[in-house]
């Protein structure tokens, strides 16, 4: 078991998502990079669907009642492993009675942190994602708090031989995963863009906006999505539609011309025109952003989107 001695700013189980309820009304929430969660649970053997931990700003500090191999990736956090520094995207021995912690994100903003054997919490419409508007999944369906109890799966053959080799060798860590497996990284502070459904709505003067023109975060923005502030973008005459589905990295343009950017707990429908789609290899450097980070959109086509996915997620097996 794994108790939680302090919370931190934001931390909750997510998973890979809640999916095939959307026409439900049911988000397919998960991990806001699924690719980082995969991989932290790749490195504690487990499946690629195991639930972990997704922390984000300030993390929690966790006590260990087992011996647990741990991997976490994703942002520069001040992690420590019983008051020794702990690196990312390595599996490591935590023994039982040790302790994590990770106090405070150095650099970007949000981590993942896989257990061997998972977060073994209940599964609700074959997901243990925490849905927070819904208040499912996860614990009770909410951000941890101090004193919550966490529960681990049966941990795989692979996770029990290597604790077992650690414990003979007494080192605390086995391998590292070297930066380069993890796939090239994008330009700073530029998320790459396929035009929307409704690109064709918007004139001119908006298109070369949307692509030129640079965007804040503000701090209007959670997982269900991004408020940005910057130019306006005006459709070329008033039009209304109908709600059509719309999925994470949806890029929206309300009545203010002020684009909405939609983040892994988004709705599943929506009303406002889709001026462009985020690529999918982009939706870690999403997750990283802070109020206040500077956004600018690279616009890519389908092909190029497809590509640049396969690239890190192969990079990562190889």
């Amino acid at each position: 078991m794994i108790r939680v001695l302090r919370p931190g700013s934001w931390t909750a189980v997510q998973d890979a998502g809640r999916h095939g309820y959307q026409r439900l009304g049911v988000a397919v929430g998960g991990a806001a990079d699924p690719f980082a969660l995969r991989v932290a649970n790749a490195l504690a053997g487990n499946d690629s669907k195991a639930a972990g931990l997704e922390m984000a700003l300030a993390g929690p500090r966790l006590q260990f009642d087992c011996d647990a191999l741990v991997a976490w990736c994703g942002a520069d956090f001040e992690a420590m492993l019983d008051g020794e520094p702990l690196a990312k995207n390595r599996p490591v021995r935590v023994s039982s009675g040790g302790s994590l912690d990770f106090p405070a994100a150095r650099h970007r903003s949000t981590a993942w942190l896989a257990v061997g054997g998972g977060i073994s919490v209940p599964d609700v419409m074959g997901s243990r994602s925490t849905d927070l508007a819904a208040g499912i999944g996860g614990v009770e369906g909410r951000r941890l708090i101090a004193g919550d109890v966490l529960s681990l799966g049966v941990a795989s053959a692979w996770t029990q031989a290597t604790l077992e080799f650690l414990r003979r060798s007494a080192r605390p860590a086995a391998w590292s995963l070297p930066p380069e497996r993890l796939g090239l990284p994008g330009e700073p502070g530029v998320v790459r863009v396929v035009r929307g459904p409704e690109w064709d709505w918007f004139g001119t003067d908006a298109q070369e906006k949307f692509f030129r023109d640079t965007y804040q975060v503000t701090k209007d923005s959670n997982r269900m999505g991004m408020r940005l502030g910057g130019p306006v973008l005006a459709l070329t005459a008033r039009r209304e539609m109908i709600s059509a589905a719309v999925h994470h990295g949806v890029v929206q343009v309300p009545p203010s011309g002020q684009p909405i950017l939609l983040g892994a707990d988004r709705q599943t429908i929506g009303g406002y025109p889709r001026i462009g789609v985020v690529a999918t290899v982009d939706f870690g450097p999403l997750a990283q952003l802070r109020p206040g980070d500077a956004i600018r959109f690279r616009e890519v086509t389908i092909a190029q989107a497809h590509e640049l996915l396969l690239q890190p997620q192969t990079l990562a097996i190889a």
